[in-house]
């Protein structure tokens, strides 16, 4: 996809995310959407070759290419600061649409689409990493990107439930799961350390 494909598609996107509560994440949405952008019809079988859930992955995409700018200069911060950072800009994007959000991890949810919905988990740890200033090449940056997916999968699912004005309570649960990561690291390195010395 050229560069000006994808600002088409980001456009669109930026078109269709207000129709979605109210028309779902559907063919007839994006129709409208392409229309409201002021792009052809019939761009919809490019932009978004497997109809919704392409323009979800297009969404997602779109989050993870502007998360870094919305966090700001991490350079300052530790690496857990700068995670919790990243996360807050995230949920801070996807706060004005939110219902858009359960939609999209509702359809992501089903098992024909359980592919799709596990590469962009896996993207979005992955942009979170960079973005953190993560630049591993041995077997720990796929740990990190499983470990963070997994943290980030737990805190969106928290906040989509919460009813709260803003990502406080959401923010509170993710330095749990953190915390309790951070735990689970420490003593794995201690077990590890001791086997060593028994050895």
């Amino acid at each position: 996809m050229t560069e000006a494909d994808r600002d088409a598609r980001d456009a669109a996107i930026r078109a269709l995310l207000p129709l979605v509560p109210a028309r779902g994440w559907t063919s007839r949405a994006i129709a409208a959407a392409l229309a409201g952008a002021g792009l052809p019809e019939e761009e919809a079988t490019f932009l978004f070759p497997r109809g919704a859930v392409s323009a979800v992955e297009a969404w997602l995409d779109l989050a993870d290419r502007e998360m870094a700018e919305a966090a700001g200069d991490l350079s300052a911060l530790r690496t857990p600061d700068r995670i919790r950072t990243l996360v807050a800009a995230r949920l801070r994007q996807a706060a004005p649409h939110k219902d858009a959000m359960r939609q999209a991890t509702a359809l992501l949810a089903l098992p024909w689409n359980a592919p799709a919905g596990l590469r962009a988990a896996a993207r979005t740890a992955s942009a979170m990493w960079y973005a953190a200033g993560d630049r591993s090449a041995d077997f720990s940056w796929y740990t990190r990107r499983a470990s963070l997916a997994a943290i980030y999968g737990a805190t969106l699912a928290f906040w989509l439930r919460d009813d709260s004005e803003d990502i406080g309570p959401a923010l509170d649960f993710l330095d749990r799961r953190m915390a309790d990561l951070a735990r689970l690291t420490r003593c794995r390195r201690r077990g590890a350390a001791g086997k060593a010395k028994a050895a």
